[in-house]
This record gives C-alpha cells, structure tokens and sequence, in this order.
C-alpha cells in the first residue's frame, strides 16, 4: 500500500510527519515536491528587506523525515480517477491514499499586464528579485538624477514602488519596501492598493484598523476600493486613476497551481476530493464542520493537516486489517485559530481572540509563530536562527 502527500509546505510536512508513526510499517509513505527544501512560507517577505534570512526559513527535507521517501519532482497531473500521478521527470507513481498538499499559485484574474509585469511573492528567488528590482530602480534614478543636474540630487526623485492587493501578503510586502527604503536612504513612495473598502478585508475589524494604522507610520500609501485595470512596464493603471510603478509587486489572490489545472475544488469537513484523495491548504476551498470557509492561512493548513493524518491513518487501518462492514467515521475539521499576525516592516500587529496586540508583545508572538513551527518539524537550530533575525527586526 502507498500513500502519497504532494507537496512539503506546511500542510504536507506537517501530514507526512505525523503519518510516520500513525502508519503501519508496511505502509510505504511518499512525499513529493519540487524543492528539496520546505520553505516557512510567512517569513518569505522578510527577505526583500534581509536577504540573509533565506537560509533560517527552509530546512532540508531530508532533515524532517524518518521513514517517508522523497521525490524531488513536480507533480504535473493527478488523474483521480486512475489514482496515478503524472511527475515532471517523466514517472508515474500510483496510490492506495494521497494528500494534495501542493498550495497555491498567484492569480492574475486575466488583468492584462499582471502576468507580464506583476511580481509575485511566493518564493526566496521572488523576494530576492523584488529585492534586485527596488536597487536597480535606485540605481537607475541616481544616474538620471546626475545626468540632469550635475550633481547627485537623489533626495529630491522618488522611486514608486506598488504592490498589489491588500490581503496578508501584501501588507507585509508594502511594509518591508518602505522599511526597506527607509534603511537604505533611498526616497520612495510605497503604494498599497485594495479592491475592497478596507485592508485585510476578510479579517477582523480591530484588525484591519490597527493594520492600516501600521502602514500609516510605516509611510505606506493605502488606496482601498481601488480596482486594477491594467499593468504595463512602469505604471498600474486603475479606476481611480495611473500610479507610477519603478516596482510592481502583485499580491492580488491565489489560485489553484497547474497541477489542479489553475482549480481550488471545494472540499467539506472531511476534506476529502473524493473516496482516496484528501486536499489540504490553499489546495482547496473548505468548509469545516460548521459550515464556515475555512480562510487560506498558514495556521488553518497546519490544523487541517493534523485532522487528515487522523483520518488517512484510520482508512489505512481499516483496509489492512480486512474489517468488515462501513468504512470509518472520519473526523471533521473544525476552524479553530486564536488569532492572527502580520508584520509590517519593523512593526507588528497581532490578534488574540477579541484584543488587538502591538508593539514588542505583537513581535515576540510573531517570532514564536515562526520558531515553533519549525520546531514542531525537529529543525533546531532553524528556528534559533528565525527567532534570532525576527528579534533583530
């Protein structure tokens, strides 16, 4: 019998490990990803500001599992119904049970130029090219500076720097570019546009005050109800009007990855595809056992993870063993956070239950986020290293 988790990021880490010992030994166990490495996806901004942190955020794989075998492969088709997986190198690999822990892509909505001009934050390699497109921006307005005066005037030009969407992602992306322009003494002006009313539109109330708040000190400009129409190479046009953009982030949406042909199948409590296949994270659209949406987080994936190695370990059992009769009762995901986080720049706004926390309070509970993920997942010396830069922050 083989069980299949694809894809390493919170959600497929935290299932795979879990399986380990939930599983009968003559279970084989497969993890499959691209990388080798499983990135802690939240601290992905941080390396726009300090590229450094790249290495504390993603720990080797073969670090994190006992038994499980791993495929440094892209998943590229899931034919359910076969319950065969179609990998990147060319090979198949069949299962008795999967996961679909593969997570999202960037959704462009098919607004034209987002593709073509609009950067993505999913990855170290995005950070570190945001990173590169804000220094080759302010290369290229100190030289146009000198040329026209004679002298170096860069205090007078601004660089635009825009980012799109106003969800977590792009919150903290806006935050680390002004932080990032205030550390290096580089004019900028940092645009953050929302097609809702408000950032952080589905969070809190309390929230998405003391966020906007945040990014009013930090020197971010907030457009809400601002709708993007078009993107071209140095500008993003929108209903209200053309912004100047020497850098364009797109933090817009998500979507599901090609793998799922671009789909977020809506999955129920159980977070089942169908009869062997479970979807885990920004995979899918859930719903839990009281009928809510399950939001697209960090938090939720690694909740939903835990409740599917229950449920694939008791569906493994009860074949193994031959029982007659019904098939398990499985458990259903209840959405249950305490709370929410987000950094921006040097600040941090946290949430826990009905109070709205800053300050040193706010980053010491963003660090131990971070850190104790890494932890729960055996890497040390990773989280040591992640709570370390955070502190700097």
């Amino acid at each position: 019998m083989r069980v299949l988790i694809l894809g390493a990021g919170y959600a497929g880490v935290t299932l795979a490990r879990q399986l380990e010992s939930a599983l009968p030994p003559e279970v084989e166990l497969v993890v499959v990803d691209e990388s080798d490495t499983h990135l802690v996806k939240h601290e992905v901004h941080r390396v726009i500001r300090r590229p450094g942190v790249s290495e504390a955020i993603r720990v080797p794989l073969s670090e994190l599992f006992d038994r499980a075998s791993i495929r440094t492969t892209r998943v590229t088709e899931i034919d359910r119904d076969a319950r065969v997986v179609h990998l990147g190198d060319g090979q198949t690999l069949s299962y008795d049970y999967a996961a679909i822990c593969l997570g999202s892509d960037t959704a462009d909505y098919s607004i034209p130029g987002i593709a073509e001009h609009g950067r993505p934050l999913t990855s170290i390699d995005d950070a570190l090219a945001i990173n590169d497109a804000f220094f080759e921006a302010a290369a290229r307005v100190d030289e146009s500076d000198v040329d026209e005066s004679g002298a170096d005037g860069s205090d007078s030009v601004v660089i635009d720097a825009v980012v799109g969407g106003a969800g977590l992602s792009g919150i903290q992306t806006a935050g680390e570019l002004a932080a990032l322009a205030d550390e290096e003494g580089v004019p900028t002006k940092v645009t953050l546009l929302e097609q809702e009313h408000n950032v952080a539109p589905n969070f809190p109330a309390k929230f998405q005050t003391a966020v906007r708040s945040a990014l009013k000190s930090e020197g971010v400009t907030v457009r809400t109800g601002t709708t993007v129409e078009r993107a071209t190479a140095d500008a993003v046009e929108t209903d209200r009007g053309t912004f100047p953009a020497d850098v364009f982030v797109w933090a817009g949406g998500i979507a599901g990855t090609d793998a799922m042909s671009g789909d977020r199948p809506v999955v129920q409590s159980d977070l089942r595809v169908d009869e062997r296949t479970f979807a885990v994270g920004d995979a899918a659209r859930g719903v839990d056992a009281d009928g809510e949406p399950i939001p697209a987080s960090a938090s939720a994936a690694l909740r939903e993870a835990r409740t599917v190695a229950d449920n694939i370990a008791r569906l493994v059992d009860h074949e193994i063993s031959g029982s007659a009769g019904f098939a398990p009762r499985l458990e259903p995901y209840r959405f249950n956070v305490p709370g929410w986080i987000v950094s921006v720049g040097d600040q941090t706004v946290a949430q826990l239950g009905p109070e709205v926390v800053t300050g040193a309070a706010a980053k010491a509970m963003k660090t131990a986020v971070g850190a104790g993920h890494l932890s729960s997942v055996g890497a040390i010396r990773s989280a040591a290293e992640l709570a370390e830069a955070e502190l700097r922050a």
